[in-house]
């Protein structure tokens, strides 16, 4: 089997396996021969990673499980944003038609749709959107304009 054509388990079970049993074992060491102090900065680092080793090595055991959690990260810093910006809603109809917003322009983009775009075309097919709103949803509102 060419290695490319390894499904990713196999490709971590044969490359990236072998290097965290390797990290594993040197800060284990690091810590039972006490060449790294516990309470300094690489010793709480190291009993961080030891204490989360299991779900930081998820990517070893399960297939297709990501490497990092940036989409989540991502949305987490968005939230906080908005959260920081709610701070000057006057009203709180204004906050909530914010948080909608929001929510409308997040979803559009996890959908590969542009918000600006997708906020137009509702504009301009408010009629059409009052009757049949699960249409205008911004996974599926393209296939809605395109048809007749």
């Amino acid at each position: 089997m060419e290695q490319s054509a390894l499904p990713d388990e196999n490709k971590h079970q044969q490359h990236s396996r072998p290097v965290m049993d390797k990290l594993h074992g040197w800060m284990q060491s690091q810590l039972d021969s006490r060449r790294t102090e516990p309470n300094s900065g690489l010793g709480k680092a190291i009993q961080y990673m030891l204490r989360h080793w299991k779900a930081l090595t998820l990517f070893l055991r399960t297939a297709g499980a990501p490497l990092d959690n940036n989409l989540c990260e991502r949305s987490l810093k968005r939230a906080i944003l908005h959260r920081k910006n709610a701070l000057f809603y006057k009203t709180l109809n204004g906050a909530q038609v914010g948080d909608l917003y929001m929510s409308l322009i997040h979803t559009c983009e996890l959908n590969g749709a542009n918000p600006f775009d997708y906020l137009t075309e509702l504009q301009r097919h408010a009629e059409d959107l009052a009757r049949n709103p699960a249409q205008w949803m911004p996974w599926n509102y393209r296939s809605r304009i395109a048809a007749p």
